[in-house]
């Protein structure tokens, strides 16, 4: 692939993992889930207000669709928390909660940080980039790239990041079905990796059952040995997905030079520790963002 900014995958897959956590910090905070509450959901754990926050820019949809583009959960799952979201609250006034939530918090998490010129520098160079995510087959980042833009810097630099990891996430989606992995079998080789503990993907509510289907078929592939394991093919295997993802998340950064990249990276370690140190995010996540894998871009 060819492109006139950024092409690096290393550096495409570094401002991700910088960025996932200024957009993950909307399923974890207190302030999430004050502003859920004020709408009728549930608080008394994570997965009605996240169903609900990252469902509402799709519109009234059903569980069906949601658990497809969601993918990792399952089914039974899926049908619990999505199936009736909307009788608690239109999206609109979800995402009007949603927007509430993320400028209440990162106000708190930045302090002085929000009307600083390396913030607004962050958000030019960050919506530039999602500006330039295009929506053709990205139905989750299309969504959201319909939104209008906040006028806070730390508010857009929000929606810039929401933007991009899920455009990221929905060619993740297509990386995971090119390599014939369905929802239950990409988190099985996932731990198999390494990546996180299989009880971290507890979370996603699958069956043992369910599990244990989708090792044997993965053990039939010769991707994980009877153990569990992930075999030299396995791992070939997963690494040709995380590769793939990362190629297919490269577009919007085309926007940036080279420097241009390296210096919103380093303009998002600040405040991306500032969120780090505020302990509302788990230390073991599910997306593997500590993981590295060995391929040439």
């Amino acid at each position: 692939m060819t492109y006139r900014g950024v092409h690096d995958l290393g550096t495409i897959r570094r401002l991700w993992q910088l960025l996932e956590p200024v957009h993950a910090i909307v399923y974890f905070a207190p302030e999430s889930y004050e502003e859920a509450a004020t709408l009728g959901y549930a608080t008394d754990d994570r997965w009605p207000l996240y169903f609900a926050y990252r469902a509402a820019p799709l519109g009234p949809v059903g569980p069906e669709l949601v658990g497809s583009l969601f993918y990792g959960f399952a089914p039974r799952m899926v049908e619990r928390y999505a199936a009736h979201t909307w009788r608690t609250a239109h999206p609109a006034r979800v995402l009007a909660a949603r927007a509430t939530a993320t400028d209440r918090a990162l106000r708190g998490l930045f302090a002085k940080r929000t009307t600083s010129a390396d913030l607004a520098e962050a958000t030019r160079l960050a919506r530039r980039a999602a500006e330039s995510a295009a929506p053709a087959g990205r139905p989750l980042a299309a969504a959201n790239s319909a939104l209008p833009w906040p006028e806070a810097p730390h508010a857009v630099l929000w929606h810039a990041a929401t933007i991009l990891r899920e455009h990221r996430g929905d060619g993740h989606l297509i990386a995971l079905q090119a390599h014939h992995l369905d929802p239950v079998e990409s988190l099985v080789l996932q731990a198999g990796v390494g990546a996180v503990p299989v009880e971290a993907f507890e979370s996603r509510q699958w069956t043992a059952q369910d599990w244990n289907a989708a090792r044997d078929r993965l053990v039939t592939r010769d991707l994980l040995d009877g153990d569990g394991a992930t075999t030299e093919a396995g791992l070939a295997l997963r690494t040709a997905v995380e590769k793939l993802t990362d190629e297919l998340a490269a577009a919007p950064w085309a926007a940036l030079t080279p420097s241009e990249a390296a210096r919103l990276a380093e303009l998002l370690l600040p405040l991306v520790l500032d969120i780090v140190g505020a302990d509302l995010l788990p230390l073991q996540s599910t997306l593997g963002i500590g993981m590295k894998y060995d391929y040439q871009d």
